[in-house]
This record gives C-alpha cells, structure tokens and sequence, in this order.
C-alpha cells in the first residue's frame, strides 16, 4: 500500500493530443478519437493534459507539435496520413522535427501486400509509406497502412477505428505509471452549496482529485463527484470522507453517481 505523501510525489507521466484536419473545424465531422484515447492513456498511466484541434495547414500543424512534444512526456496526432495531396501531417512533422521524409521500406511492403488485390500500389496510395527519416511503425492490422512514432511522437490515423488498432498494437509498450482510478457519487445539491465541502475534502487527502460535474434533470440541480486516485486505499479514503461529509450536511448521496 502506498500512503498519501507517497502518491502525491509519484512520477505523472502526461500525454498532449494533436487533432489535426479541417473538417474538425469546419463542423463537417465530429471528433470521435478524444475520449477513446484518453482511456486508453489511463490505462496506460498516462494522463492526458491537453488537446488541441489544427486546420491542415503545415505551419500551424508544425508550431503544436515543437510546442506539444517538448511540454509532454508524450505527443499523439490524429489524422492527415491519408493519401491524398491534403494529408500533410508527415511533411509537417518531419519539418519540425527537421529531418527528411522518405518511404519506408518496411511500410511499403506491408502497403503491397495489403494492396495485392486491391488493385495494387498506386502513387497516391504509396504516400502512406512516408514516414519521417528515423521513424518505427505502429502495426494497423485493420487496413494496412502504418502509424508512425518518431521520438515521443505517435502519429495516429483519423478514422476512429483504425485508430483504435494503432492504439491495441501500442499497449503496454510505452512507460507509464499507474493507471488513475476513479469513483463516482451523486448529490441532487447545487455544486456552489458544497464547494467548500469538496475543497476541503481534496485538501485532506493528498494523492487525490475531487471533480465536479453539475447537471440538471427533472427540473431540479444536481452533481456527480469524481474522486480520482491512483491509489486505490487513498481513493476510497477520499471517498468514505467526502460521502461522511456530505451526509453531515443534510445531503442525500447517491453511491453510485445519479
């Protein structure tokens, strides 16, 4: 068991997302990679810190990512891998990152191979084979063309499904510490009523996180609060206190979260 002091100075190892693509910011298509990755780096014990969205434009794709993989121990993007002309992740990158971009030999192969029967290797088609110079592969069993990691950087697909492949192909293969846990309890009470309250509790429990989460339903307000740990005694102590808090100031707390 790890005591509080203990958690509180654990190595936190954070993660930035790059959302890259115009029709994000256009409206045109709804972003579906944020959450499932953002689970996916819990699990890890990775947290995620900040998510950005950029248009395809080489010099503002370029400007996140110096930006994003010096501030995180890690830097996801998703999407402009594709192959088409506007898929310019790689070549912004790369730029950055101030080496070439150069087809590799291992992705066109596996790109051949996918693409045997399919009508063989175009051009266009070969653009997925570019990586920056010194780059690995991330495997995508789902439709053959790779993701990338340079460095602390992992270049994820947009379509959400092959992203998801990418990201199975990467568990337990980057250092993490341990997975965040959490719990959820709900009170129908106006989260300013007890803001003290929750401040007061997070401040007895040092490791842990309270978060607040208002809604309001059937005509009346209510919250659910998040208690988050790494540490599965400290979370459940912060939970046992906040539940002991609240009841003693005449709330109904629903174990569960409502």
């Amino acid at each position: 068991m790890t005591d509080g002091g203990a958690v509180a100075s654990e190595r936190i190892w954070t993660a930035a997302l790059l959302v890259i693509g115009d029709e994000i910011l256009s409206g045109r298509t709804q972003d579906r990679n944020i959450s499932p990755i953002a689970l996916w780096l819990n699990l890890q014990g990775i947290r995620l810190g900040e998510v950005r969205v950029v248009p395809d434009d080489h010099a503002r794709i370029g400007d996140a990512v110096d930006a994003l993989r010096r501030g995180y121990d890690y830097l996801f993007t998703t999407g402009g891998i594709g192959p088409t002309h506007d898929d310019i992740t790689v070549d912004a990158i790369a730029a950055a990152l101030g080496v070439p971009v150069i087809v590799h030999p291992r992705a066109r192969a596996t790109l051949e191979a996918y693409y045997a029967e399919r009508g063989g290797l175009t051009e266009a088609r070969l653009r997925m084979a570019r990586v920056p110079q010194g780059a690995d592969l991330i495997e995508n069993p789902r439709s053959g063309a790779p993701g990338i990691r340079v460095g602390n950087i992992f270049i994820l697909a947009g379509i959400p499904t092959v992203a998801a492949s990418m990201l199975e192909a990467l568990s337990g293969t980057i250092e993490g510490g341990r997975p965040l846990l959490s719990r959820t309890i709900g009170c129908w009470v106006a989260e300013s009523e007890v803001a003290l309250l929750l401040a007061d509790t997070e401040r007895a429990h040092p490791g842990c996180q309270i978060g607040s989460y208002p809604f309001f339903r059937d005509g009346r307000g209510g919250a659910n609060f998040v208690v988050r740990s790494p540490d599965e005694a400290a979370l459940e102590a912060c939970r046992a206190d906040l539940v002991a808090r609240l009841q003693a100031d005449g709330r109904d707390v629903a174990p569960e979260g409502l």
